[in-house]
């Protein structure tokens, strides 16, 4: 069961296990520059708005009512990040792990390999909440994402469209597993053992049926961890799955009768202010190697480049000032040197 709950998709098996809820947003970020650099994670400006498909379907393709899912507004070459979470109010114990599969344009975003239910093993196509707390892009190699950026279906720029060689999906795929209800009592039982912290780096006329997509942008540090539960931890008989539906800010307005809230800042202008970064680490978990398939695929810049165009306003480069340590090793104490 998916629920919609202040721009929030609450995915619940409450037939496997009252505990089992992940929570998934998108949130608003700077655009960080798309210059072959490696950024620090950058902060989280609040959630994309999100409406049902069916309360707009009269303004819809027949396409996106078939698929269902629900409606996110973006502005050309804005970035944004997945955050996942779990169970909200106050009780003891872990959070309850879920192996979460995300793609956009139906490319998955780890392996860079084309859509299909279930999960694959090696080289593993999915991300692990809660040792996961985020995902900012597309897996290129190790310890490295290029940043989800908006781009318009049909020019070329979009992962979908270099690796498929069509314009046909957009938006965002997410399809989440719970871990077998057996494996997570056990869990409970070893409640003392240290879990991942889990925080979030934030500081504060029919549309046309092929809109929007993500594009690989800038270079940035982050890590996909490898699979500690192990496969067959998961429930693979219980599943739901969303489709997420990029409109640009005039279907959004068309859609909705709302207007899209302003652009968020650029990379520089936050810099300038002296504002955080964010850097996240957890040494006790082992990173995933990256996808070639990934790696090979052109940033918007370089594909602006081919095509004698630019797409990127505001890509200057910039030197983060700032840059706040979060996760498990972040809390470590330095004994030095005596």
């Amino acid at each position: 069961m998916i629920e919609l709950k202040r721009n929030e998709l609450v995915f619940q098996f409450p037939e496997v296990h009252e505990d089992a809820v992940c929570r998934v947003d998108f949130q608003r970020t700077l655009r960080i520059p798309d210059d072959n650099r490696e950024y620090p994670l950058p902060p989280g400006l609040g959630r994309f708005p999100m409406e049902h498909v069916e309360d707009h379907s009269s303004r819809l393709p027949m396409s996106w009512n078939e698929r269902g899912g629900v409606l996110l507004p973006m502005f050309q070459a804005e970035a944004l990040w997945i955050n996942f979470s779990g169970r909200t109010g106050f009780r003891s114990g872990p959070d309850y792990p879920f192996a979460v599969k995300i793609a956009a344009g139906k490319i998955n975003a780890v392996t860079g390999d084309e859509w299909s239910n279930g999960l694959v093993k090696d080289p593993q196509d999915y991300v692990v909440v809660p040792n996961q707390p985020w995902l900012d892009g597309f897996y290129v190699r190790e310890g490295l994402v290029r940043q989800f950026v908006a781009m318009p279906l049909g020019r070329g720029y979009t992962a979908e469209e270099q690796i498929s060689g069509t314009a046909e999906h957009g938006g965002i795929q997410i399809i989440v597993y719970p871990m077998k209800r057996d494996r997570y009592e056990e869990l409970l039982k070893r409640s003392a053992r240290a879990s991942i912290a889990d925080a979030c780096y934030s500081v504060a006329i029919p549309c046309e049926s092929a809109s929007m997509g993500l594009a690989p942008g800038g270079v940035m540090q982050q890590k996909i961890y490898d699979d500690e539960y192990g496969y067959d931890a998961w429930d693979m008989t219980a599943f739901s799955r969303c489709f997420i539906h990029i409109l640009n800010s005039s279907q959004w307005a068309i859609a909705t009768g709302r207007p899209v809230p302003g652009q968020p800042p650029s990379a520089a202008d936050y810099t300038k202010a002296g504002l955080p970064w964010f850097a996240y680490y957890d040494e006790n978990l082992v990173a995933l190697t990256g996808a070639k398939k990934l790696a090979e695929l052109d940033s918007v810049a370089a594909k602006g480049v081919k095509l004698g165009e630019k797409p990127l306003p505001e890509n200057e480069a910039v030197k983060p000032q700032i840059i706040v340590p979060l996760g498990v090793g972040a809390a470590n104490v330095n004994d030095g040197k005596w």
